[in-house]
């Protein structure tokens, strides 16, 4: 199975599309080396996904017939992340969370940009 259509059918990416496009972006190794899409994954390769800023890693188990419910999942694939890299993922999401409560969403409009400048100048 090709392997976009393996992280869509374990359901790594919301669409295939997805898939294709880290794959392409070199977000996705497939044995430690950045692959196509095209490449065909078999059982007892391992998968690397880049999720900023660290790589989340799995190993394959079965290859599925079509994209699979979360239940199904531990009979496909096995997740090999560090604990500490899993850690750090979950530090930056609770971190963007509590940002987007205080209404830091990312970088200021034009319009907030003349606010601080103004703001700044007094």
């Amino acid at each position: 199975m090709r392997i976009d259509k393996y992280l869509w059918c374990i359901r790594l990416f919301k669409t295939r599309s997805l898939a294709t496009t880290a794959c392409n972006e070199e977000k996705v190794k497939l044995n430690g080396n950045f692959v196509k899409a095209s490449k065909d994954v078999s059982i007892g390769d391992s998968i690397e996904v880049k999720a900023p800023p660290v790589w989340r890693n799995y190993k394959v188990i079965g290859i599925p017939k079509s994209r699979v419910a979360a239940k199904l999942l531990p009979e496909l694939m096995k997740e090999t992340t560090e604990e500490e890299a899993l850690k750090e993922l979950e530090m930056i999401r609770l971190l963007n969370a509590e940002n987007r409560t205080v209404g830091i969403v990312g970088r200021p409009t034009k319009r907030h940009r003349r606010n601080l400048d103004k703001f700044k100048d007094l």
